[in-house]
Parts: structure tokens; C-alpha cells; sequence
């Protein structure tokens, strides 16, 4: 059975543009990046660093280079891409804010998915049990997370504001990858994943 594109998947295809080259950030088994080469005529490179993910890539015919995203970028050129994707692993860097302008300075634009600490349930739970939430979007405990820099969607866009970066698109999607209409009246309350599309302010 053929697997389908997760939605949020397949919304930031859409903001892709047909024949582009494309950096995937964190690239896991090469998923996004073969449905944009069969799709949307894009070539480019994933960057991971687990083994087994590594290897699923190659099965795929995707380009993947090993790497640890807390090293930065240095390997690439200005502007060698047309985008520079990262799906759901903002969270885990280091320096993020680091990470988003090298992925600035080797893209035409940036498009990044994390999950939103400000969703209502992750708000109640943290008010009514007083500990760090566990959900489908946020699934481990606060001592076994890969995610160390937890933000919510007003967060993440008042770092744009501070460094000039230009929020062209955003969309909202549940763990399902479905989007609602609450979703769209009150996205930092319910969005469980947030996906941003960025370029440099000019």
C-alpha cells in the first residue's frame, strides 16, 4: 500500500516551487525530499545524522550528507539554494537562532515546522498537574526530550521580528496534520505544529 505525504508535509510542498534545488535540515528517511523530486522537479540534499535513517535515504535515491546540525552550515555557499527545510527538529538544536540565519545565508528562503508550546493542552497541563507536558506533539518527559528549546508560535515570530526575518507564509496543523477552522481563528492557542515559510528582510 502506497504510503501518502503527511499534511504538513505536503502543505510546505506547496510553497515550493517547481524545479528547485532544496536543503533538507534533519531529512530523516529521505520522505520529503523523493516527493519533491517526483513532484515538483526539485533536486537537492538531505543532512542527518542517525545511521539507520541515512540508510533509508540511499535506498531512496535521495542525496544525503552525514552531519550534525549543531556544527552549522560552513560546508555551504551563499545562496547555493532556492530553500532550506527543516521539519520538526528546530527544537533540538543548540542555538537555533544561530541555526535559522545560516539557513538564511545558504537559502532564498526558509521554511521550518516545530511544535507549539503554547496549545491550550499543553498550557493546562502545565497549570493543572504543574509539570512539563506530555501530549502526542510533545510525547517525552522533560529528562528524556530530545527538544531543549521548547517555544511557542508568539515566541518563534518575536525572533523573527528581533532578526529581520521576513514571515512570508505560516500554517497550523494536530498531530493528525489536519488544520481547522479554530486553528486558523486562534493559532497559538490551537495549532499543535506551526509551519513558517521566511526570507531575509530587504
Amino acid at each position: 500500500m502506497k504510503k501518502s505525504l503527511r499534511t504538513d508535509l505536503a502543505l510546505l510542498s506547496e510553497w515550493i516551487e517547481e524545479g528547485s534545488h532544496v536543503l533538507d535540515l534533519g531529512c530523516g528517511d529521505g520522505t520529503l525530499l523523493a516527493h519533491l523530486r517526483k513532484t515538483n522537479k526539485a533536486t537537492g540534499y538531505g543532512l542527518e545524522i542517525d545511521d539507520n535513517n541515512i540508510a533509508r535515504c540511499i535506498q531512496a535515491g535521495v542525496n544525503v550528507i552525514h552531519t550534525d546540525l549543531n556544527e552549522g552550515l560552513s560546508d555551504f555557499q551563499d545562496q547555493s539554494f532556492d530553500y532550506v527545510v527543516m521539519t520538526q527538529a528546530i527544537q533540538t538544536i543548540r542555538r537555533p537562532d544561530k541555526l535559522l540565519q545560516e539557513m538564511l545565508r545558504v537559502g532564498r528562503e526558509v521554511i521550518v515546522t516545530f511544535p507549539n508550546f503554547g496549545h491550550w493542552k499543553a498550557r493546562s497541563y502545565l497549570f493543572f498537574w504543574g509539570g512539563m507536558p506530555i501530549s502526542r506533539a510533545l510525547p517525552n518527559e522533560w529528562y528524556n526530550t530530545e527538544n531543549i528549546h521548547l517555544c511557542t508560535l508568539k515566541d518563534f515570530e518575536r525572533l523573527c521580528h528581533k532578526k529581520w526575518f521576513e514571515i512570508l507564509e505560516r500554517a497550523v496543523v494536530n498531530t493528525d496534520h489536519r488544520t481547522t477552522s479554530m486553528m486558523r481563528l486562534s493559532p497559538n492557542w490551537f495549532g499543535e505544529i506551526a509551519l513558517y515559510r521566511l526570507r531575509r528582510r530587504v
